[in-house]
């Protein structure tokens, strides 16, 4: 073991050799009106990165004045030198750092702008424009409701965007990769183009989607500046009918008063006579924003917490705890650093070494939101296994994480995720409903594009009993324009909702029947006369209601499919075992022990709240009656009968009718 060590150790030495040259660059933070930025390059090449941004976000804004361009999220831009300083911080592609001059990287917390100001043929901004505008549109709008096409053709509209002496923009010049694709494909049937999702334009090969980055940037192109710019106004008119779940073909007939094969023959036209002609547009005032700037000299903690929290979000976590571990320990009184070490320990399962770094952030900083939202975020973490369940939180945990998000959203109201990660807590609680509904209404509002705030605030409508609402909230989720990601997850609450919903209304049906007893007149004010009718032979009124409700309940329940075998059980305990986990049941006298590769991709309902808000690997608090369905496939190694496929939750009193 020894001799293995020493080779690692040289190695960290010389990491930290490295990390202690580059602190001895003077690194300058600049503050402009909507960027934070720092680096070491000159604060004069700082200072003209600002102000292009700036510039770009206010020709965006003078162009699309109903975009929501205040981020939630803040945005800090990464100024290096030259290439050979930034070249460590570079995403890594295929185990070498990649040739970017410049990239992107959104985060839930914070966004990062990193480039280069050395002169290079490739222009940095490109890159960022195109992200930047991702940033803008689904901060705006609901990711569901713009259509990749139009979302990646704006990006690489906007990705060449110039300005000249403050005034004068360029819009819309030629991309001649573009270019050569159109030239050298046929073109995808407009009709199969607004088909693609986000999903599967990620799954298709790097040709097809040169092809459709292509197409959709001559499309945009085309509707913004051809025939003399007639069809913008239609673009807006598209997009909110989309907004209102009107049909993609409806709503393009709609709004452009025309159908498929005709604009497809008004693109290809524009595309054959080479007339990608770019737009020119003079301001009567220079877009200056350098007066307003603020400046400051950073010292080596504040360089090192920086650069680590950029590591950070690119997932580079071991350097990331190298750079942010020497910050702390330049300065122990610096909470940036302490809360983004505290994150970087989250990310790697060290939540001991996490609360400690948090709590000192929250003691160090206390006007710092990101404290004690990391903090109640590290706190949430714990007893959470690798799939996101927790079997819940007790009373003293929920109410230091309530009272650090609280703070957190005193501190910063606009920042979103204080507002879920907050619902979350109370969910699992299954306390504060009300509340946590309003909360993420204003995460949803604050940011439109981010999908998961309504399928949280979906749970929660269910956790009330809210179907309809709970349903309109939800649906727009499962379809295929929709986050690939949650497609899965929401159909799946969906299903449970139209279950639950259809109980309910079984009962309501039930009790709204006249109660039985003798006929005749009544007593009362009234003398109102009322019918009854009667109830089995035998049966009592609570008795009758039981088996409408089983009655009901079985009919909502999944049914086995061919090769499957479905029994009421009881779940005692889940084992989390190398290879997945295993559901231990007891069905009558004999223990049923059933294998899965994970929670993932398993049919998990429940219509009884005595099931608890969660599973998670270990015994049950409570142990929970359920209808599991299973494929028997004996494995005496593993100790195991089959494998699980679903694992209905019923009340205690449940009988099941095979």
């Amino acid at each position: 073991m020894r001799h293995s060590i020493r080779p690692f150790v040289a190695l960290l030495c010389l990491l930290v050799a490295a990390q202690a040259a580059a602190a001895k660059d003077t690194w300058t933070s600049v503050r402009s009106q909507n960027f934070f930025l720092v680096g070491n390059a000159s604060e004069k090449e700082i200072r003209g990165v600002a102000t292009r941004l700036e510039q770009f976000r206010d020709v965006f804004m003078r162009l699309f004045p109903g975009a929501q361009l205040n981020s939630p999220v803040p945005t800090t831009v990464v100024v290096f030198k030259n290439d050979s300083s930034f070249k460590p911080f570079k995403p890594v592609v295929g185990g070498k750092p990649s040739e970017l001059a410049g990239y992107f990287q959104s985060g839930e917390d914070v966004n990062y702008i990193a480039l280069t100001s050395e002169r290079r043929q490739d222009d940095p901004f490109a890159v960022i424009y195109h992200e930047y505008v991702h940033l803008l549109v689904n901060n705006t709008l609901s990711r569901g409701s713009v259509p990749p096409w139009f979302n990646e053709g704006l990006a690489e509209y906007y990705s060449t965007l110039r300005i000249e002496d403050g005034r004068k923009v360029y819009l819309g010049d030629l991309i001649e990769n573009h270019l050569y694709h159109l030239r050298q494909q046929k073109l995808i049937p407009l009709k199969q183009l607004f088909e693609v999702d986000n999903y599967s334009l990620h799954r298709n090969g790097h040709q097809a989607r040169g092809l459709f980055y292509a197409q959709s940037w001559a499309l945009v192109h085309y509707l913004i500046l051809g025939n003399d710019g007639r069809r913008m106004p239609q673009v807006d008119k598209f997009l909110r009918l989309l907004g209102q779940k009107k049909p993609t073909e409806e709503a393009f007939r709609t709004a452009f008063e025309t159908d498929f094969p005709a604009m497809e023959k008004e693109l290809k036209d524009y595309i054959s006579r080479h007339s990608f002609m770019g737009k020119v547009a003079t301001f009567e005032k220079k877009l200056e924003f350098d007066a307003g700037m603020q400046e400051a000299a950073l010292s080596e903690a504040e360089t090192e917490a920086y650069l680590g929290d950029l590591l950070l979000h690119t997932n580079r976590l071991e350097e990331s705890v190298a750079r942010l571990s020497a910050a702390v320990k330049l300065d122990p009184n610096l909470p940036t650093a302490r809360a983004s070490l505290g994150m970087a320990y989250v990310r790697q399962d060290r939540f001991d070494e996490a609360k400690e770094q948090l709590r000192a952030a929250v003691a160090a900083g206390a006007r710092n939101y990101f404290a004690h939202y990391y903090y109640a975020y590290a706190l949430s973490r714990e007893g959470m296994n690798q799939y996101g369940l927790i079997s819940g939180y007790d009373d003293e945990k929920a109410k230091t994480m309530r009272d650090a998000l609280r703070r957190a959203i005193e501190l910063k109201p606009d920042f979103p995720e204080s507002y879920r990660l907050l619902a979350f807590v109370n969910l699992v609680r299954g306390e504060q409903l009300d509340e946590s509904a309003k909360m993420l209404e204003r995460a949803r509002r604050l940011s439109p594009g981010n999908e998961h705030y309504a399928l949280m605030l979906a749970q929660v409508y269910l956790r009330q009993e809210k179907f309809a609402e709970a349903r309109r909230t939800v649906e727009p989720l499962t379809r295929p324009s929709a986050d690939p990601s949650l497609r899965g997850p929401a159909q799946s609450l969906l299903n449970t909702i139209e279950s639950m919903q259809g109980i309910q209304e079984q009962r309501a049906r039930f009790d709204s029947a006249p109660a039985s007893g003798g006929g005749g007149s009544g007593g009362g004010s009234g003398g109102v006369s009322s019918v009854s009718a009667p109830l089995p032979p035998g049966k009592s009124e609570e008795e009758a209601v039981a088996e409408a409700m089983a009655a009901a309940l079985n009919d909502a329940l999944r049914k086995p499919e061919a090769g499957e075998t479905r029994v009421r059980a009881v779940l005692t305990h889940i084992e989390c075992v190398p290879k997945g986990v295993v559901f231990v049941f007891k069905a009558g006298a004999r223990q049923l022990r059933l294998a899965a590769r994970g929670f993932e991709g398993l049919h998990i309902m429940a219509f009884t709240p005595e099931a608890g808000g969660e599973i998670t690997c270990g015994p049950r608090k409570t142990e929970s009656t359920a209808v599991v369905t299973y494929r028997a496939a004996p494995d005496a190694r593993a100790k195991t009968e089959g494998t699980v496929v679903a694992v209905e939750f019923v009340p205690v009193t449940f009988q099941l009718k095979q």
